[in-house]
């Protein structure tokens, strides 16, 4: 028998969750069992009650807001313990059109992929500015080098999880999970997809865009933190190889000026400078190599968690 959990994280929603819930299916081709849970993330209004209307079947609740990232999480962990085989992702506000659903999944039903990302039509979202369109296509770019895949649409929330891919996510960052789950995946080598999507009339404002200067610099970060994460060796050597390039450069500049134009100058500042960048790279490299040292026994924490996962999970 297959389970597909429909998850929805909300925090004050009881707006726009019923319009949300009212357009989910109860019955897919080829899943013989289609459940609904909302992650009730601090809500201070009736989302609670409103979902209990609409017949949600498992509701997780959150006494103080915890973000957007905790409550996936917290979703992910409810939908394995509920014997869903197959996770699908929405948001509340009703952005993505559930008749997609079945888009969605199936690169999971066929076997295709562990992880599908519904791809949003960004140029042609009515309520999405010409500015926030070219940050949107930055930041998949960004992600789709970070990740070595081949997401257009990195930021979407849109998407479904095979049981095993859902075992495997690990989500660090408070802020969001949509760029952290996607180089995790290709980091670690779950076959990921993506589909194109519909979308529907904007409800109300994101809350996860508050400024665009702050959801640039937020989003950079995660991205710059997981890809410091996952691969520090390259992220350190590359660091670190621009200032001991620069300074042996300059080194060899002084040799070159002290050797054959004038050996009665000392040059020291030069040779300061250049022993100073050389000292730096040599070190960036050398925190790499620690950093790579750890990341090595972090993989092996997260075996020990997947076959732990694994266990609790299948009993």
């Amino acid at each position: 028998m297959t389970k597909l959990i429909i998850q929805i994280p909300c925090y004050n929603e009881e707006r726009t969750l019923g319009i949300t819930l009212s357009a989910l299916p109860r019955q897919l081709s080829g899943i013989d069992c289609v459940e609904w849970l909302i992650i009730n993330d601090g809500s201070r209004d009736r989302t609670v009650e409103v979902a209990k209307e609409f017949g949600v079947d498992h509701i997780i609740s959150f006494p103080t807001n915890q973000g957007l990232a905790k409550g996936f999480m917290a979703g992910l962990e409810a939908c394995l313990r509920a014997g869903a085989d197959i996770i699908v992702n929405t948001d509340a506000d009703n952005q993505y059109c559930a008749e997609d659903i079945p888009l969605l999944i199936q690169p999971i039903l066929l076997g295709q992929a562990e992880m599908v990302v519904g791809s949003r039509p960004i140029w042609e979202t009515q309520h999405f500015s010409t500015f926030k369109k070219l940050l949107q296509n930055l930041g998949s770019s960004m992600v789709r080098l970070a990740s070595s895949t081949d997401i257009p649409d990195a930021p979407s929330g849109f998407r479904a999880f095979s049981r095993s891919a859902a075992m495997q996510l690990n989500v660090f960052s408070r802020y969001t999970y949509t760029l952290e789950t996607i180089i995790q995946a290709g980091q670690k080598g779950i076959a990921i997809a993506s589909v194109p999507i519909r979308t529907n009339p904007n409800l109300r404002k994101s809350r996860l865009v508050k400024s665009i200067p702050s959801y640039v610099f937020r989003s950079a970060t995660t991205i710059l933190r997981i890809f410091m994460l996952y691969k520090p060796l390259r992220f350190f050597t590359a660091l670190g190889s621009l200032p001991l390039s620069l300074g042996m450069l300059i080194g060899l500049r002084w040799l070159y000026l002290f050797f054959f134009v004038d050996p009665t100058r000392s040059r020291t500042p030069s040779l300061i400078l250049a022993a100073i960048l050389i000292l730096i790279g040599f070190q960036l490299w050398m925190f790499g190599l620690i950093a790579d040292l750890m990341a090595a026994n972090r993989r092996l924490l997260e075996e020990n968690r997947l076959r732990l996962r694994r266990i609790e999970f299948e009993r």
